[in-house]
């Protein structure tokens, strides 16, 4: 019976994932809205807190997801893109929906999709993207949650969750991702991202450069509504490394919040923890969140493949960074966190991403780059991304393995011969983060891949997430 189940699941998964993809952004809210239209708005069952941005979003909405469920809400967060499997898109009460409830909700949807697809609005059928939305929607409205946590895939206008109106509109760092679509500078991006800001929300802006920061304001001021912003309503005070992750002292609605203990490395996570703080209070009209709550929630924050150290000896560590913005955020948390000398990087990257770029921010602190490319038809090859390496770092820092098992497996080795110290660090893209993580850590029983162990992996057996906009 387990069998049948496990495949009309990768069934399911297959013809959903052989639509339009998302990478490929067929700007539209049309046809989302006539899904939603057909379901009775799902989206409007409960209220919404939207987070879009270039980095930061699915960390922050985790964060964001366990303040609410600390306060004994129910909730509904719906992230993007996945590590290894479609159900860690949908979650009810912090946990992905089993797969048997994943396929049961398609099983209800797909007649409404298809009076969609039969539609073939602006000339296409729903893409993957709109459907997961869709899907996301249908279930949260089910189940039925208190609030719905919606992490943006890319944009923000014409973004399917963008057919919710944000009780609470979460903006983090814009920087420069998805060039071809969005624009080519930072502001220009912010237009974009600027959408899901609209009458009635409240906008919570991290901080940002000031040409960003005056789009976004802009904006506000056109829909009519007043934002909270970094540094000024809210914000990080302090913080310290400490085992495990790092202790915290933030600014929050009723003011200083000190002792608070987040399992996660790296400045821009305690950012992202202040910023969720002050998205959660707004949510309650400004009610200050008491002290102990925040700090429970905080505890139970796990974000896998945000360095995560999946092994000990080498140390290994995975992290899904894969533009300049989020590879620098990256090292730096490392760094601080790891300690690793020499590092040794195992690097694949998408084609659709700033190669060159980020792979300069990573060659400052790696000294070998082992490069690899993940199990996609987007992944850049990996000669070609050796070829920039060494036109960066020269030959003699360079190694080649194709197949990511044969390069995590290179990477330890040259770590245990360089000695104590050194480490290994698996990155630049979410699906090669995803797969790794597929090797090296143990799934929890009745998750998918349960019982396939850690260690070497079959070859060729991995999930391929879709590499959206930022999973940091």
């Amino acid at each position: 019976m387990l069998g049948a189940i496990m495949s009309t699941h990768s069934d399911i998964v297959d013809e959903l994932t052989q639509r339009w993809p998302e990478q490929q952004v067929a700007p539209s809210l049309a046809r989302i809205q006539a899904l939603v239209d057909l379901l009775g708005d799902p989206q409007r069952s409960c209220p919404v807190v939207q987070i879009t941005g270039t980095n930061g979003k699915g960390s922050t909405a985790i964060i964001v997801d366990a303040l609410l469920r600390a306060q004994g809400l129910r909730t509904g967060r719906y992230a993007s893109p996945h590590l290894t499997d479609l159900t860690e898109r949908i979650c009810v009460d912090g946990e992905p929906i089993s797969a048997e409830r994943f396929d049961e909700a398609w099983t209800d949807l797909a007649p409404y999709v298809a009076l969609v697809d039969e539609q073939r609005i602006d000339g296409i059928a729903m893409t993957f993207f709109e459907v997961m939305t869709g899907l996301a929607f249908a279930v949260f409205a089910d189940a039925p949650v208190d609030v719905m946590v919606l992490e943006v895939g890319m944009g923000g206008s014409w973004d399917a969750t963008n057919v919710a109106d944000a009780d609470v509109a979460v903006v983090t760092p814009i920087d420069l991702d998805h060039t071809d679509y969005l624009g080519s500078t930072p502001a220009e991006i912010a237009v974009e991202k600027a959408g899901i800001i609209k009458a009635g929300s409240v906008p919570v802006l991290a901080g940002q450069a000031a040409d960003v920061a005056a789009v976004l304001l802009r904006r506000c001021a056109e829909v009519g509504v007043a934002p909270l912003r970094e540094g000024i309503d809210f914000g990080l005070l302090d913080r310290t490394p400490a085992v495990g992750g790092q202790v915290l002292r933030i600014n929050a609605a009723g003011g200083p919040v000190g002792d608070l203990h987040l399992p996660l490395h790296g400045a821009h996570m305690a950012d992202n923890a202040a910023l969720a703080v002050a998205a959660v209070e707004a949510l309650s009209g400004g009610r200050p969140l008491a002290a102990d709550l925040i700090a429970d929630a905080f505890e139970v924050v796990q974000a896998p493949a945000r360095t995560e150290r999946v092994r000990t000896s080498p140390p290994v560590v995975l992290d899904t960074c894969h533009n300049p913005h989020g590879a620098r955020a990256t090292m730096a948390a490392v760094t601080e966190a790891y300690g690793l000398a020499p590092l040794i990087g195992v690097v694949g990257m998408m084609t659709d991403k700033d190669v060159e770029g980020t792979l300069a921010v990573l060659a400052e602190e790696m000294a070998i780059i082992v490069c690899t490319q993940a199990a996609s038809a987007r992944a850049v090859p990996a000669d070609d991304l050796a070829e920039v390496a060494r036109g960066l770092v020269g030959d003699d820092r360079v190694v080649v393995r194709p197949r990511l098992d044969d390069a995590v497996e290179t990477a330890i080795a040259l770590a245990d011969d360089a000695g104590a110290g050194a480490g290994v660090l698996v990155c630049g893209s979410v699906a090669l983060a995803g797969q790794a993580r597929s090797m090296l850590v143990v799934p929890p029983a009745g998750r998918p891949g349960a019982g396939s162990g850690a260690g070497r992996a079959p070859k060729g057996a991995f999930s391929d997430p879709l590499d959206d906009e930022d999973w940091s």
